[in-house]
């Protein structure tokens, strides 16, 4: 199992500016620019300024924008709540939200409370039978992830101490590997369901929603595929210029990018 590199409650979130449309109105912006690599780049700044005049000023802006957890909030977090909002968002995918929330209390009385033991040790016949409860949402597969993500997340229990240490741990401006590992060791956690899991726990990271790579796209950062290892890091790697240069957290700077764009 990999860990980190370096060494409050949870944010359940629903849809952000990087997850959904909004309206603005259209707006000039004199850009400046700079140079990496020989190629002209816009600066942030004028992505931000942007973003400010859509919203109607910076008020509206920084009300408008998520803040991540600190490590020390996300480590004392237990077992249990990680893997009812990973199962959560698991569900989520593909649904409306609101049909999975209203069911979530059912969800908790039946896994019991999302215990890691009691639901690692839950039986295919187990399974059977939730899957054919009434009061869940019946889709066996997501169902049977409940049990194997709760093994999964038990073995980085065993090897760390707790999911919240392990998480907390994990470097920011690696944070694309994260999305990797989480993908590689659960069920039903690939493609933008790994980074929108850490989004909901307070995890800083930022989004690869349809706004953000439009935004990246017009802006001249970043245009052609988003969903393979390399390209990840190439996005990284521009994610983490900007929260050097403007000192803001990853989850803001994806949001500012979707908010900057019509």
């Amino acid at each position: 199992m990999k860990g980190p590199t370096r060494v409050g409650p949870f944010c359940c979130v629903g849809r952000h500016k990087d997850t959904m449309a909004g309206e603005h109105r259209p707006l000039r912006v004199q850009l400046c620019a700079i140079t990496v690599d020989h190629e002209p780049m816009i600066e942030f700044d004028a992505v931000e300024s942007a973003a400010v005049a859509r919203l109607g000023g910076a008020t509206e802006l920084e009300a408008a924008l998520v803040r991540p957890e600190p490590p020390e909030s996300l480590a004392m977090i237990g077992d249990d709540r990680y893997l009812s909002v990973m199962c959560r968002r698991i569900f989520r995918a593909g649904l409306t939200h609101r049909l999975v929330d209203a069911r979530w209390p059912a969800f908790e009385a039946a896994f019991d409370d999302f215990d890691l033991e009691s639901v690692a040790a839950l039986d295919e016949d187990d399974l059977k039978r939730l899957a054919a409860d009434e009061r869940l949402i019946r889709h066996r597969k997501k169902i049977f992830a409940v049990r194997d993500n709760a093994q999964a997340m038990q073995t980085i229990v065993d090897e760390f101490g707790s999911f919240g240490f392990w998480l907390a741990e994990w470097p920011e401006d690696e944070i694309v590997e994260l999305w990797a590992e989480l993908k590689k060791c659960f069920t039903q956690l690939g493609g933008n369901s790994g980074p929108a899991f850490l989004r909901m726990t307070g995890k800083d990271t930022f989004l690869l929603t349809d706004w953000v790579v439009r935004a990246m796209s017009e802006w001249n950062f970043y245009s052609g595929k988003t969903n393979t290892r390399s390209a990840h890091a190439d996005i990284q790697a521009l994610f983490n210029t900007w929260n050097e240069k403007s000192g803001r957290p990853y989850c803001q700077i994806s949001q500012i990018l979707a908010f900057s764009i019509d």
